[in-house]
């Protein structure tokens, strides 16, 4: 599951809808209609996300806020305001909250707001990484990855800052841990952040810290990652997402060893060392004024470019019988060896995805095949049947519509008729897989 979500509202009829919304996207969900209920949830079960309606039956959503951050600081909450009353938004925010929206006006927002949030709690919960094997960790023998790793290894020797670039899903932070491990700083803390994932002030704050007082919430000092990482390593994930002003207080850390907490007039110094990733072309991004190039050049002393997955296709077999093996223990399923058709259907897909996509299609392939034998029939339509192998000869074998009512029935054998769980899998609305089943006479 992503996570764990409460929805405060009193509208019964909205309070259902948004936990069915929420459910197909892989969240845990309660829901009360008033405050008391919500405490006694939150002090029972470990909620990360609140949505809150700000009126209330017994009391404001709005003033509440604050009081649930005081004894709960790692929950995150979303406020739900009323047209007219964004006013209380604002002031949500102020008292601590994530962010507000305007119910009715913004409903395509409520599953990006979440995320955002449920990526904060974890990432604060997780900043600290466990130690792992170096570059044991990373899997494949083609060319490509054997000359990027002799690079990582050489330059992990050394405090040299370190750039990362690659498309997403490469395997970057993975890289980035792998260095660390076999630096002389592998004893102490390795903390990773995703720059994308914050709003300039949040990340303001959770890079260097912040004083009590330092603004509305803020009841308590907070210690900032770059103290977390200190005497260890740092990475900075999409780098290239970084505010300018946050920019310019970065580079003191790398030039000076030192920066100022939000809201204090002391200067911290540390030692850490500093490995960034992008997907982007930071090389230009300087050139047209939205990345520092003075910031740039000390982040990218040391290059190493992560090849994307269509580029290493020797090492697909190897990834894939990593993450078999692996989602097989985890679900308790015995597999049976891949078969060569199996794996030739993965060998000739384009994986925009890179490695997280190639992870992501093992695990609801295993899911799907719970007797142990992983089929070509079980994998996504698009890899079954790329759009650059299609002959005519298959096109009127395999007709679209035939081959998506085939994959609808087995994911509803899987589900033992469990339409929502269905939906899910599918990555389809609930309502899209009733008009499916109807129009393909699905029983």
């Amino acid at each position: 599951m992503k996570g764990t979500v409460l929805i405060i509202d009193d509208e019964k009829q909205l309070r259902g809808l948004l936990k069915r919304i929420i459910e197909l996207e892989d969240y845990t969900v309660w829901e009360v209609g008033d405050l008391k209920s919500a405490w006694k949830i939150l002090e029972n079960q470990a909620i990360q996300v609140v949505l809150s309606d700000v009126k209330l039956p017994d009391g404001n959503g709005v003033d509440f806020t604050q009081k649930f951050k005081e004894k709960f600081p790692s929950l995150e909450i979303i406020v739900m305001t009323a047209y007219g009353t964004i006013q209380d938004g604002i002031k949500a925010m102020k008292n601590g909250a994530f962010d507000y929206l305007v119910k009715g006006d913004d409903n395509e927002k409520i599953l990006p707001m979440l995320s955002l949030a449920m990526d904060k709690v974890q990432n604060q919960s997780q900043s600290v990484q466990p130690k792992n094997q170096g570059f044991e960790k990373v899997l494949g023998k083609s060319k490509q990855i054997k000359e990027v790793i002799s690079l990582a290894q050489k330059v992990a020797k050394t405090d040299t800052t370190v750039l990362l670039t690659g498309e997403t899903g490469t395997g970057k932070e993975v890289f980035a841990n792998a260095i660390h491990q076999e630096s002389k700083r592998a004893s102490q803390n390795f903390v990773a952040v995703n720059c994308a994932t914050f709003s300039r002030e949040i990340l303001e704050s959770e890079l260097f810290g912040h004083k009590v007082g330092a603004f509305t919430g803020a009841t308590k000092d907070k210690k900032g990652l770059f103290e977390e990482a200190d005497g260890g390593t740092i990475f900075l994930d999409e780098i290239g997402e970084m505010s300018l002003d946050l920019q310019a207080k970065l580079l003191r850390v790398l030039e000076t060893g030192t920066f100022i907490k939000v809201g204090d007039t002391k200067l911290i110094k540390v030692d850490v060392r500093i490995i960034s990733a992008t997907n982007r072309d930071l090389s230009k991004e300087a050139n047209e004024g939205h990345f520092r190039s003075d910031l740039f050049y000390r982040l990218s002393v040391f290059q190493i470019a992560l090849p994307p997955l269509r580029e290493r296709k020797t090492d697909i077999e190897v990834l894939a019988r990593f993450f078999a093996k692996d989602f097989a223990k985890k679900f308790n399923i015995t597999i049976a060896d891949l078969q060569e058709d199996f794996l030739e259907k993965l060998s000739n897909y384009d994986w925009q995805g890179n490695i997280r996509e190639l992870r992501n299609v093992i695990e609801r392939t295993i899911i799907l095949n719970e007797n142990g034998h992983l089929t070509v029939e079980s994998l996504p339509i698009a890899i079954q049947f790329p759009a650059e192998n299609l002959s005519s000869k298959t096109l009127n074998s395999f007709d679209l519509q035939s081959i998506e009512k085939q994959h609808i029935q087995k994911v509803l054998q899987h589900t033992k008729g469990n339409k929502t769980e269905t939906a899910r899998l599918l990555n389809i609305g609930l309502t899209t897989l009733y008009r499916k089943i109807e129009e393909y006479g699905i029983g």
